[in-house]
């Protein structure tokens, strides 16, 4: 569809480039799948689409995604990346970061390579692939989670080297107590890849010194780190206090409690990015899956485990995250944005996650629910609404 009017009762825009805001009536013209005009009120033309309730909002973007619908990135072939960025669009996610956990180098390396070949093929209207977020190796193991502590390795200049090769990685976790950490941490971002402190047992002054270096995210904050503590803090801690970091945060309710959650919108105001760690496991009934080539069984209520118990990634939908972030008391536009603008800024791709003109035509209709009720990408309806 070249051209498209959409009319919405309430619609999540920046159409002068400024902070968002919801228009209430507002419209939007689109041509050749890029956002061409947003305004105030209802349209001067009969629109294409119309939409009466909800919230129309930027497309989702999603940075961690380890897997979905029953297939985990890293191991899946061509029919389960198709499944996966197929589907997406059903939670209201239109860009996403595939997320590859602790594995040794090369074997993350292979990866890589098979998603690099695999990535020209996947069908159009899925969600965009942004590149590929690795999760590890260079973690430590005393907050490994449901990482192998046997993978853990330090990040050298030839194992940082190998991983880049491909081009594909945008966004790499790692703790910056590691030896080597902090040059690598500069190397990457060089490289243009974001760095995020994750899996660490730093302190808030080692994970000061990953921002100094080029660091400018902290994954899952709570989660697999050190905390919060009056005389010795760590990386949660300066997660909050460092305006150069943007905490991401899995709001399922069980990785981070509901004040804490809370909290986190506070202290980091602006600054959150919701993610939601999915496994393998997310969108699919109770039972046994992988994360990284590792069992874990979902259950019937709550994340996906491990034998021992240690959570493994979650079942959370994006679209979920942002109702359960206005159900705790955050409002509306700051949990949107932290789902689409904020993230999408932080990965350098200011053309998505928010509704102006000039950027991509990724869009989601929040229902009263704020679940996906239809999705398009680049101005096609892929999911809900007139989709066939």
């Amino acid at each position: 569809m070249a051209s498209l009017l959409i009319s919405a009762s309430s619609l999540l825009a920046a159409p002068d480039g400024g902070p968002s805001r919801v228009l209430s009536p507002g419209h939007l013209r689109i041509e050749d799948g890029v956002i061409a005009e947003v305004g105030e009120g209802r349209p001067a033309g009969e629109p294409g689409v119309d939409l009466d309730g909800g919230l129309l909002a930027p497309g989702l973007v999603d940075l961690q995604v380890n897997g979905f619908f029953g297939y985990d990135m890293m191991d899946a072939g061509e029919d389960g990346w198709h499944t996966v960025v197929r589907r997406l669009p059903e939670t209201g996610v239109t860009a996403f970061l595939p997320t590859f956990i602790t594995a040794p180098v090369e074997a993350q390396a292979a990866a890589l390579r098979r998603t690099r070949d695999l990535l020209p093929g996947l069908p159009a209207g899925g969600s965009r692939v942004l590149g590929v977020h690795l999760e590890g190796p260079f973690l430590t193991e005393r907050r490994k989670g449901a990482h192998n502590a046997a993978w853990l390795t330090d990040p050298t200049p030839e194992a940082v080297a190998t991983l880049l090769e491909t081009g594909l990685v945008r966004l790499v976790t790692l703790a910056p107590e590691r030896d080597g950490a902090l040059e690598a941490v500069r190397t990457l971002t060089a490289a243009g890849v974001l760095v995020s402190v994750g899996h660490s047992d730093a302190t808030a002054a080692q994970v000061a010194a990953a921002a100094d270096a080029g660091a400018r995210k902290v994954t899952h904050i709570f989660n697999a780190q050190s905390g919060i503590d009056h005389r010795a803090p760590g990386v949660a801690a300066q997660a909050l206090a460092d305006d150069r970091l943007s905490p991401g945060l899995i709001l399922d309710l069980h990785h981070v409690s509901a004040p804490v959650a809370r909290l986190v919108f506070r202290a980091a105001a602006g600054r959150v990015v919701l993610v939601t760690d999915a496994a393998s496991a997310a969108g699919m009934p109770p039972g046994d899956y992988e994360l990284g080539g590792q069992p874990i069984r979902m259950p019937e209520a709550g994340p996906p485990l491990r034998a021992d118990g240690t959570l493994a990634g979650s079942g959370l939908r994006l679209d979920e995250a942002i109702a359960n972030a206005v159900g705790i008391g955050v409002d509306p536009v700051t949990a949107v944005d932290a789902a689409t603008r904020v993230p999408a800024d932080l990965i350098g791709r200011p053309d998505l996650g928010r509704i102006a003109p000039g950027a991509a035509a990724d869009l989601v209709w929040l229902g009263p629910d704020h679940r996906a009720h239809a999705t398009w990408i680049a101005g096609e309806n892929v999911f809900g609404g007139d989709h066939e």
